[in-house]
């Protein structure tokens, strides 16, 4: 007989501040699943390894696995201020840039307002005597002494890892370099700015490499427990079968375990950048030929964007916090994060949080307002439907809200999975009724409307406040909670079309399928004028060399590389730059951007290159979207059954709908509840829906232009 041969598995991880998702795909199938589980907050990696011993357990493998880990451990470090014990060693005269930092103040009014405390105290921030100037020649040479000075101190501390920022290092690491080596020597984890950011502007780049040298050894112990943890779980289906696994960074694509050991930094974000990248995914998908012929003509006329570009506003709503980003043609990309009060200077996919999710804490501030997050119930307790802790003191949240407004079935969570408790969301919900002398319907709808407010403003100053209109956008909506406010708030902000995708509760983890292996270089070079394309190309070469070489390391093939360069550019005298595809006309391109960002152009100004950028990606294969075709089906979706709802005030019965009797080309008129294995879709009162083929929710505005 034939040797059997069994399938390998492509499977994507994300740890939210609620659940940890899954959704794998085996090599001999088009079918994607996906379940979530509770997260573990005080060891993520159980909640982690619960998951894929139930992924494995449905298989007999042979072949290697791969497992695509989102994490916010990293984040978490940062925002806990939990991370390694951090010193900084710098140029002589410099140790406070940590705290000076610029004089922008989050608080411009308040007086009284403490800036945040540096990740590294002034005991901590050592000097040594060198210096380079800005032509990159050596001033002063390195002090070995005052090296070895700052090593004999920090061995008498509990410091565990040492950030390394000198003075133009950017130009000639070479003293950094040697600062690094000796402190590795002397069992230190390092991190020199000149290998994590090698651009100018003190403070960022110090901020970057502190940050780095903050959160790496966490993630670090992290991923090698993980990776110690995982072979006991593969050993129990098939022995000697490796799992391969990566690690999302918060550019929207993956790395190795080993580096991002080395560069905690860039993940920050990894979670929510796995969101990003299934969002230009799925668009893409939603406006194929097929699918635009599959749509009823009315409907199909108002599915179809203004433009031809991919026009997205992505809604996160999971159950600690709401995540926005925009896609305009392609996901934006920014240098100027700043996270707890840190600024981050690599590139990231441009997401800007909220703590405002299903799990969102509502309270009485104290001049009796009412107040929704940022405090959150997480995972253990949880809102108080979930019937954990102690009951007296249970927490009122926007998913109880949901729960009591009719919106959320208590029998249908997760599937049928966990039954939630609408008793105990009555009782919390009714404390927090009476301090604000409401009846608990009306509490519930004000929690409602005080989280759809945070989300708006949210949503508008990543559309509205950057030069962008809504109207000329598609939301597309994920995450647990996020089908429950998609449409009020695409009503509120004039958005006329929302997407809401087959597997959008566990959107994170597909996105972390569809993820390329993408490494970023980046060099300050300051040069003004036009510089020629041949010096140009001199000047990437090192950088394109190197991308080159990591990615072969990896065990990509050489087909599989795009390479794209970038310049950043701006007139000379100004303080910030455009980010500009490098091409022959580059100058044109960079006037053409500016006269669009800021409404002017000055194409007779000398035009200065501040740095170069180039982003390596290593081509993943594409993941399958599986296409349901249409059959001869009524136009109508069939109705469950019908239930009660309050909505502004009054309470409707409303039809109530299972996705899994869905096909595609159905139509639904709302105000209609979708119920679907792991969400639920709150269609409101003027919004049309039609299932798409790849059974993603279409929404269009019945009074939108």
């Amino acid at each position: 007989m034939p040797t059997p041969t069994f399938p390998s598995l492509r499977i994507g991880v994300d740890i939210g501040g609620t659940f940890t998702d899954f959704v794998y795909l085996d090599s001999s199938s088009t079918r994607l699943e996906r379940f979530k589980l509770l997260s573990t907050p005080k060891d993520p990696s159980e909640a982690v390894l619960a998951g894929l011993r139930r992924i494995f357990s449905q298989y007999n493998l042979t072949h290697c696995s791969t497992v695509v880990h989102g994490s916010t451990v990293a984040t978490n470090a940062l925002l806990e201020r939990k991370g390694a014990v951090t010193a900084l060693i710098t140029t002589h005269g410099f140790r406070d840039v940590l705290q000076i930092g610029r004089q922008n103040r989050p608080s411009l009014y308040d007086l009284k307002a403490d800036p945040p405390p540096p990740l590294v105290p002034a005991s901590l921030r050592l000097e040594v005597s060198e210096r380079i100037d800005s032509k990159g020649q050596v001033l002063v040479p390195l002090s070995l002494q005052d090296l070895e000075a700052a090593i004999a101190a920090l061995k008498g501390s509990q410091v565990e890892s040492v950030a390394v920022s000198l003075l133009f290092s950017f130009l000639a690491p070479e003293h950094e370099q040697v600062c690094a080596r000796r402190l590795q020597e002397a069992g230190f984890f390092v991190s020199a700015s000149s290998d994590v950011l090698p651009e100018f502007r003190e403070y960022e780049r110090t901020s970057t490499t502190v940050v780095n040298a903050y959160v790496t050894p966490v993630l670090n112990r992290y991923l090698s427990r993980l990776q110690q943890e995982l072979q006991p779980v593969q050993g129990a289906t098939v022995e000697g079968v490796p799992i391969h696994l990566q690690v999302m960074q918060s550019n929207g694509g993956m790395i190795s375990p080993q580096e991002a050991g080395r560069n905690g930094v860039r993940c920050i974000l990894s979670g929510p950048a796995g969101g990003i990248v299934a969002a230009q995914h799925i668009g893409r998908a939603a406006w194929s030929e097929d699918q635009l012929s599959a749509l009823p003509p009315p409907f199909r006329q108002r599915w179809l964007q203004p433009e031809p570009n991919l026009r997205l506003i992505t809604f996160d709503m999971g159950g600690t916090s709401t995540d926005v980003s925009l896609i305009d043609g392609a996901p934006q990309v920014t240098t100027e994060t700043i996270l707890a009060g840190c600024p981050i200077g690599i590139p990231v996919l441009d997401i800007q949080s909220i703590g405002a999710g299903g799990g969102s804490i509502a309270s009485v501030d104290l001049g009796g307002a009412l107040r929704v997050g940022p405090e959150s119930a997480g995972a253990d307790p949880g809102p108080a439907c979930y019937g954990r802790g102690d009951p007296v003191g249970a927490i009122p949240t926007v998913t109880d809200a949901n729960l009591l407004l009719g919106r959320l079935p208590a029998d249908g969570f997760l599937g049928g999975e966990m039954q939630l408790d609408a008793g105990r969301s009555l009782k919390a919900i009714s404390v927090l009724a009476g301090r604000l002398r409401l009846a608990p319907y009306a509490a519930a709808q004000g929690i409602i409307d005080v989280a759809n407010a945070h989300m708006q403003r949210l949503l508008r100053l990543i559309s509205v406040e950057r030069g962008h209109d809504p109207r000329q956008f598609t939301l597309l909506s994920f995450g647990g909670a996020g089908g429950l406010h998609a449409t009020d708030l695409a009503s509120s902000l004039g958005i006329p079309r929302v997407l809401v995708p087959s597997l959008a509760s566990t959107f994170s983890a597909l996105g972390m399928l569809s993820a390329d292996v993408i490494k970023d270089y980046s060099l300050t070079v300051m040069r003004s004028g036009i510089v020629t394309i041949p010096e140009l190309d001199a000047l990437f070469t090192p950088l394109a060399d190197r991308g080159l070489h990591d990615l072969l390391s990896e065990g990509l093939h050489q087909e599989d590389i795009l390479v794209q360069r970038f310049l950043d550019l701006r007139y000379r005298g100004q303080s910030y730059e455009l980010n500009i595809p490098y091409s022959s006309d580059y100058a044109s391109s960079f006037h053409r951007a500016h006269k669009k960002l800021y409404g002017y152009a000055r194409p007779d100004a000398e035009i200065e290159l501040v740095n170069l950028r180039l982003k390596a990606t290593g081509i993943m294969p594409s993941l399958p979207i599986p296409v349901q075709q249409p059959k001869h089906v009524a136009t109508s979706a069939p109705v469950s059954d019908y239930r009660d709802i309050f909505v502004k005030g009054n309470w409707q019965r409303i039809p109530c709908y299972q996705s899994h009797q869905f096909q595609p080309g159905m139509e639904i008129a709302g105000p209609a509840l979708v119920l679907c294995p792991d969400t639920t879709v709150l269609v409101g009162g003027v919004w049309f829906l039609v299932v798409g083929l790849f059974r993603d929710l279409m929404m269009v505005n019945g009074y939108a232009n």
